[in-house]
């Protein structure tokens, strides 16, 4: 049995077709959050984490002025200790593909730190070089945020900002990779997430990706 009724799959998914992006908040079970934290705090104090770059494969460069965070590429090889974090994103990927009749195939995720100070700028989600990420997803890790603490994720509508999403401990924001203009907010705390992509292609290149 999935994490999730049909009911609720339904209630996103329709929200995310209707809006481009929804809010879901404690989106993981409590035993699967705790998991998914635990594993990112040791890979951050054994300094697992690399400067994130912008641009696809072969155009990547760093550019602190635009972005600002650190990241460690996830395989389900290998990270094997979030294995109910992938069986959760691929459910995901099949209500997906069964309610709105997508064609996704795979998934590339990281986890993102952005040490205080740190932002990223208004952008898409997907490359002209490489158009293949469908559904952005990020889960925030953040416990005792704060207003004033930053690091909101900035949607954006008409050219306008549309909404300023916290990023509080098991919210989950998900939108289309191809029309959502976003940016992360200066943080002046450290911030966390899980970060990624569903794809309708397999990924390929996605650990030389920012």
């Amino acid at each position: 049995m999935g994490a999730y009724t049909d009911d609720e799959w339904l209630a996103w998914i329709d929200q995310l077709s209707a809006e481009d992006y929804v809010v879901i908040d404690e989106f993981l079970p409590k035993d699967i959050y705790q998991t998914l934290r635990s594993f990112f705090l040791e890979h951050l104090k054994q300094d697992d984490f690399s400067k994130a770059g912008i641009g696809a494969a072969g155009n990547r460069q760093i550019a602190a002025s635009i972005r600002g965070d650190y990241i460690y590429w996830l395989t389900k090889e290998r990270d094997v200790t979030l294995l109910p974090v992938f069986q959760l994103l691929e459910e995901l990927i099949q209500k997906l593909n069964r309610y709105c009749f997508l064609s996704l195939s795979g998934y590339e995720f990281h986890l993102a730190h952005y040490p205080s100070g740190t932002f990223y700028r208004r952008h898409l989600d997907q490359f002209r070089e490489r158009n293949n990420r469908m559904i952005s997803i990020i889960i925030y890790l953040n416990e005792l945020w704060n207003e004033g603490d930053g690091g909101e994720l900035i949607v954006y509508r008409d050219n306008e900002v549309h909404e300023k999403i916290q990023p509080l401990a098991n919210r989950c924001a998900m939108f289309r990779s191809d029309c959502v203009e976003h940016e992360v907010s200066e943080t002046r705390i450290s911030r966390y997430s899980l970060t990624g992509w569903l794809l309708y292609q397999p990924p390929g290149l996605g650990q030389i990706l920012g």
